[in-house]
């Protein structure tokens, strides 16, 4: 194939992470790209992040790089050429792309919502514990539970499901118990209003060379234009509180309209707004902006 040849007739090497969740979703990605484009080989490129490096610690996920920490070293490896292409879950990646490289691809999105394991959130007793190192999590569980005490989680999948505290529940991502085939696990999707899933949660996005042109014309078979038009609003809506925000932010866009969340950094107030969306993506954008510089204001 003519990719093939540009490519110095090789096959195309997916930078991921070497984690259960990120190699199977890499693996679908692979599987749908080749399945695309007969002829077309994949092989998967595993990077370990700073993220990976620090699993077993105790240590929150914000205080040691923030947005970016599950994903720079794969885009490195993209960067210098290591790998052609990268794979992320969308929630993982800073709201601006990183210099040289292009969002060439937003897969379908999988479920969005979070989960519990352990308790449905009803049957928690008063001042049960939930281990999650998400301050969005800890957040939105706050305000619906004030007498709730969190722990940090860390860890692959497997590892957390083996955290759940005695008489308390842990919180993952539904999407990626499900790409494991670990659906059964959950004890209760949490609804996305009032728990507003991170921007971009359940989507996995594959970036690549801005320069790469065949490999941009590859990647935009498997671009799901619903997901990238609804993620496109959700990051907006992030990037504008800017990219060292350690707010807990949630964004999520269904049917036309976009669902925000925004809490202190102690989780004292919060807010949650609903806002329909033009029909023009670029004005639904800039509403996403609009209404992350409104409630950022209110809530000062």
């Amino acid at each position: 194939p003519r990719l093939a040849m540009m490519h110095g007739d090789r096959p195309l090497r997916l930078a991921t992470r070497g984690s259960a969740q990120a190699r199977t979703q890499a693996q679908v990605v692979a599987e749908a790209l080749m399945a695309a484009t007969p002829g077309l080989i994949v092989e998967l490129v595993f990077v370990e992040t700073l993220g990976d490096r620090t699993q077993h610690a105790e240590v929150p996920l914000h205080t040691i790089g923030g947005q970016g920490v599950f994903v720079k070293e794969i885009q490195h490896a993209v960067l210098r050429g290591d790998a052609d292409m990268a794979v992320h879950s969308a929630k993982d990646l800073p709201s601006g792309v990183a210099d040289g490289l292009q969002l060439a691809a937003l897969c379908a999105r999988r479920d969005p919502r979070d989960a519990l394991i352990g308790s449905t959130l009803a049957a928690l007793p008063v001042g049960a514990t939930v281990a999650t190192g998400s301050v969005r999590r800890r957040a939105q569980l706050a305000a619906a539970r004030s007498d709730l005490h969190f722990v940090e989680l860390r860890g692959n999948i497997h590892t957390r499901l083996g955290k759940v505290p005695p008489n308390g529940a842990i919180v993952m991502a539904a999407a990626a118990l499900e790409i494991l085939g670990l659906l059964p696990e959950i004890d209760e999707y949490l609804p996305s209003t009032p728990f507003v899933p991170s921007p971009g949660q359940g989507c996995v996005a594959v970036e690549c060379r801005a320069d790469d042109v065949e490999m941009i014309g590859v990647l935009a078979s498997i671009d799901h234009r619903p997901t990238r038009e609804a993620v496109e609003v959700e990051r907006a809506f992030l990037a504008e509180l800017g990219s060292g925000c350690s707010l807990p932010v949630g964004a999520h866009v269904t049917d036309g309209r976009l669902t925000a969340f925004l809490a202190a950094g102690d989780y004292s107030r919060h807010l949650i707004e609903t806002v329909g969306l033009p029909d023009d993506h670029g004005r639904a954008v800039a509403r996403g902006a609009e209404l992350a510089r409104s409630m950022h204001d209110r809530l000062q």
